[in-house]
């Protein structure tokens, strides 16, 4: 029988070697996969969005004069590095102060823990932020207010707010959008349809998102090449969906996929998310040799070091080890390990396992012989009896 791992013992190259993360964001992308990579995870880079800066700074110029034309009475920030580009972006015009003096006589409404750390850091202080850090929160709070012949200034997050603005308009509401940055279409495409592939070939083991449109973008990809229904299965069996917290999951809640996030919505959090859950679904020890190897992935470690394999080999020994022991036929690996590709039909024929059971035992190096032969029946691992 195989045992997991104890949480606290670590195969060597750290908690998450021989795994495959994709990671979809763009904003705080080196960062997030620096974390990643000293964890020994394999990343596969592929920003579904990517953030366009209005470099003319002609539209949050303009509203930040609207802004300024007359008083205040509500000001919302959406997000930390939103607010904190437009109080720098007014700095640089020298009306950095009278902003900070107009929102200081406002009511400021903040979305989340992120959006409030940037207010605080430029001297004001929030009077609302909404527990689920959820924008129809902050709305319904804002309907709540006597809104008719009011001044609100709306700092959007990457995207236009039309029923948010509208509802307030709709109240009476005078409603001044501050656009300081918006999503813009992925650079790279290609490396985002690829991504889709891995994911639904089985060759990702995780997906960590860090917003709500970089999630619907992705999905969008997806759906443009045929694979959405296959990627949601991914999504809902053997790849993990971690998100930086409740909003961001949205989209994929709404798809039936489950999803983690950590308590802080925070990068470092978000990683150590990882760290915890993928071990713990992925690892597996078998004795091996008089002592263990730790399968995880597609890495194998033991007394002799760490081995590296590809996906179709890390596949065959995943299969294997499934159960320790127990013969698989070369059909049933077939049918286990190789994965549906309707550009690579599943091969059929005996051969094409016995040469890909060669390259795995190849792969292992000082652990070939845990890969045994046998005779008519198919392939087992040499496991030590316990």
């Amino acid at each position: 029988m195989t045992a997991a791992l104890p949480a606290t013992e670590v195969p060597p190259e750290g908690p998450l070697v021989g795994l495959t993360v994709g990671v979809t964001a763009d904003r705080r992308r080196d960062e997030l996969e620096t974390l990643l990579r000293r964890r020994g995870a394999r990343v596969l880079s592929a920003p579904a969005l990517r953030i366009v800066p209005l470099d003319d700074d002609a539209l949050v110029r303009r509203a930040t004069e609207a802004c300024l034309a007359a008083p205040l009475d509500f000001v919302v920030a959406t997000t930390g590095v939103g607010w904190r580009g437009w109080m720098s972006a007014a700095e640089g015009w020298g009306t950095g102060a009278r902003l900070v003096a107009a929102c200081r006589e406002a009511t400021v409404v903040s979305r989340g823990p992120k959006a409030t750390g940037a207010i605080r850091a430029s001297g004001l202080r929030e009077s609302y932020a909404p527990a689920s850090e959820a924008v129809d929160e902050m709305l319904v709070w804002l309907l709540g207010q006597e809104l008719a012949g009011r001044r609100v200034a709306v700092q959007e997050h990457g995207a236009a707010l039309p029923e948010f603005t509208a509802a307030l308009r709709a109240r009476g509401a005078e409603v001044v959008e501050v656009p300081v940055y918006r999503w813009g279409a992925a650079a790279d495409p290609e490396a985002v349809r690829r991504l889709v592939e891995a994911t639904v070939r089985g060759e990702v083991h995780a997906l960590p998102f860090t917003s709500a449109p970089a999630i619907e973008a992705f999905l969008g990809a997806a759906a443009e090449t045929g694979r959405r229904d296959e990627l949601l299965d991914a999504l809902r069996t053997h790849v993990l969906a971690a998100c930086i917290g409740p909003v961001c999951a949205r989209p994929l809640l709404a798809a039936d996929v489950p999803c983690v996030w950590p308590e802080r919505g925070r990068l470092g959090s978000l990683v150590r998310t990882l760290d915890q859950e993928l071990p713990a679904r992925h690892r597996r020890t078998v004795p091996f040799g008089g002592g263990s190897l730790t399968l995880q992935g597609t890495a194998v470690s033991g007394s002799s070091g760490t081995v590296h394999l590809t996906p179709l080999p890390a596949a065959i020994l995943r299969a294997l080890a499934e159960r320790p022991g127990t013969v698989l036929s070369r059909a049933e690996l077939l049918r286990r390990a190789w994965a549906p590709d309707p550009d690579a039909p599943r091969p059929s024929d005996a051969h094409t396992v016995e040469a890909a059971v060669a390259r795995l035992r190849t792969a292992l190096g000082p652990y070939s012989a845990l890969v045994r032969t046998v005779t008519k029946r198919g392939y087992r691992l040499a496991v030590d009896p316990r």
